[in-house]
């Protein structure tokens, strides 16, 4: 016969963990709200971690995110490659630039061009920061976190669970083939409405995004 009690004992000291785990959340959120509370209107920009710096999409991400301070918003990011570029444009034009970091065993770490930096153990609570704070989300090239974040956003738009706020993708030639088969696979299928293909705009100029963005968001 197996030992219940000891059985008994292990679930019950797993169940105390989980309670535990509750107040780390808690704790993560109650950070975010603090910080974020005092940053101006800010814009998320997604985009792979990979991306070495001089590579053009780095120079890209580097000048959206100082045209984005120019044009009176914050530049929140997740990370290194892409993003830590985002940072730095930001930084440099003596704007906010923040760094959201995600703690992994690789990756991520945080870059030196944030100077708001918030740390998390969970994904879920660092995706109600970028969504909670952002008027607008810049996607850059990049791989499944970047389409995760993109997703997300465009579900919660369509599903009227936030308002709507602007969504570009940067790079017409990198998301041709995504924008593609939404149009001819998801839409033809019926799987999207026709008006869901308004959720996003596929651009390449940076200061076209800027003035895209300030059209939609009241500064």
């Amino acid at each position: 016969m197996p030992d219940t009690s000891e059985q008994q004992y292990v679930i019950d000291a797993l169940s105390a963990r989980e309670s535990w785990r509750m107040f780390r959340i808690i704790s993560e959120f109650v950070d975010a709200i603090d910080t974020m509370g005092r940053i101006p209107r800010g814009v998320s920009i997604f985009g792979s971690a990979r991306v070495a710096p001089g590579s053009p999409e780095y120079l890209l991400a580097e000048t959206m995110g100082r045209g984005l301070v120019e044009a009176g918003l914050s530049v929140i990011t997740g990370g290194g490659g892409v993003m830590e570029a985002g940072n730095k444009g930001a930084t440099e034009a003596g704007g906010h630039s923040v760094g959201l970091n995600i703690e992994l065993p690789f990756e991520q770490r945080p870059n030196p061009y944030a100077n708001v930096r918030l740390s998390f153990r969970y994904f879920f609570v660092r995706k109600v920061v970028f969504v909670k704070y952002s008027v607008a989300y810049v996607v850059m090239p990049g791989g499944f976190g970047t389409l995760d974040e993109l997703a997300e956003a465009l579900t919660l738009i369509q599903t009227k669970r936030i308002r709507p706020f602007p969504v570009v993708l940067m790079g017409s030639e990198y998301w041709s083939g995504l924008v593609d088969w939404i149009k001819n696979t998801q839409m033809a299928a019926n799987m999207i409405s026709p008006e869901d293909l308004d959720y996003f705009r596929v651009m390449d100029d940076p200061a076209e995004v800027v003035r895209f963005i300030k059209q939609v968001v009241i500064l």
